[in-house]
């Protein structure tokens, strides 16, 4: 029996490996980008050299020495840089976060009227959003704020109910206080917030062990609700006084003591944020509901419920599924649109970061503590986002 020839593998040179090329393609372009960047990071260093303005963080300790019209904390212009830059995060923080929840309030009431069976008023909401959408953000803010510089003096404010004053300093209004007995009402505070926490927690695990849907949210907000109004009242009758008080504003000779002042660029900003970022929400509020299948709402109206029933048990909590990706996008333009406040004096993050800039000469760390607060704040929000999308998401079984 012949011997059978012995089997030779050949190998493909590496030259010839689409595999090999392809990994010393990847290598080689990733050595050309860190030169490019080798490069541009020694020229930019010897540049500052030239000009003794090396790149340290040092300036962060050193007093500020500058004002800042408003803020979330104390702060005072013998206060450090990096103080004035944590003032200006939180301004714009309180922008973002307040402009988040009214545009949103707005949106999807400005949706579902583009929706409705009234003439007048769906198109009314139509010419807001054509309106709105099609105009510079820029430009509505030099409106709000000329808008707002065009109330008569402090002296002279438009009175509304006397808890509301308008005037070219912005608005001032009546705000709860602390008062007598709020030390009474605390623990009845955190006993509502821990029943409504327990009763959530526990009305979840039951329905999922059940395997049943439910809902236990609006009940834990209720049972919460309502242990914190007890308090209220039994802290209010027992303590001499009540937990909180309304701190109404009254007008002396300059200015109003009392209350809470919001400024005309704070005020002129956020009116502006809300009603252009409300246009887009509204838009994607439309198409979500829309998008739902005909047969749910001819389902609802089987089973016997009413429009608005229907459009709250049955379309929107579907219409959700498809709203929130969108909708978290508009919440970071909202919040990155906020850095035009340095066009109207509003001291948010990016107008503080600019007057650091100018008085200390340091461009560099400066832009990189700015990318790092904005970046940070809309991982944030796409983070929460992302998990209450993933929260509402249907299961496949």
């Amino acid at each position: 029996m012949a011997a059978s020839a012995p089997t030779t593998k050949t190998t493909i040179p590496f030259y010839r490996d689409t595999r090999m090329i392809a990994i010393i393609l990847q290598v080689a372009f990733a050595i050309v980008v860190l030169v490019g960047i080798w490069y541009l990071y020694t020229n930019m260093m010897a540049g500052l050299r030239r000009v003794n303005l090396l790149p340290n963080f040092g300036f962060l300790t050193t007093p500020a020495g500058f004002p800042i019209a408003e803020s979330v904390i104390a702060y005072d212009p013998s206060m450090t840089y990096g103080r004035a830059f944590i003032v200006g995060v939180l301004n714009t923080l309180r922008v973002a976060i307040t402009g988040i929840v009214l545009a949103t309030l707005l949106g999807v009431l400005i949706g579902i009227c583009r929706l409705s069976g009234n003439w007048l008023l769906r198109n009314t909401a139509v010419a807001y959003v054509e309106i709105v959408r099609n105009v510079p953000l820029l430009l509505q803010l030099i409106f709000w704020f000329l808008l707002t510089k065009a109330f008569p003096r402090v002296q002279e404010s438009v009175n509304l109910g006397g808890l509301l004053y308008l005037n070219n300093r912005g608005v001032t209004m009546a705000w709860p206080e602390a008062g007598a007995a709020y030390g009474a009402w605390t623990p009845w505070l955190w006993v509502g917030l821990i029943a409504g926490v327990a009763f959530y927690a526990v009305r979840r695990y039951q329905f999922v062990q059940r395997d049943r849907p439910g809902v236990a949210l609006p009940w834990a907000a209720l049972i919460a609700g309502g242990i914190v109004l007890v308090g209220y009242f039994v802290a209010g009758l027992s303590g001499g006084g009540w937990p909180l008080v309304l701190d109404v504003p009254a007008l002396q000779r300059f200015n109003f003591v009392g209350g809470l002042t919001v400024t005309a660029s704070f005020a002129a900003l956020l009116a502006g944020l809300v009603i252009y970022t409300a246009a887009f929400i509204s838009e994607i509020v439309r198409s979500g509901i829309q998008a739902v299948n005909k047969g749910q709402r001819e389902a609802a109206r089987a089973v016997g419920l009413t429009n608005s029933q229907a459009l709250r048990l049955v379309i929107f909590p579907q219409a959700m599924r498809i709203m929130i990706p969108p909708t978290t996008s508009q919440y970071l333009n909202l919040t990155k649109n906020s850095s035009l406040a340095i066009a109207i004096a509003y001291p948010d993050l990016f107008y503080v970061g600019n007057t650091i800039n100018n008085q200390t000469g340091q461009a560099v760390p400066v832009i990189l503590l700015l990318m790092l607060s904005y970046l940070s704040v809309s991982l944030l929000t796409s983070l929460l986002m992302n998990w209450y999308n993933k929260r509402i998401q249907l299961v496949e079984r």
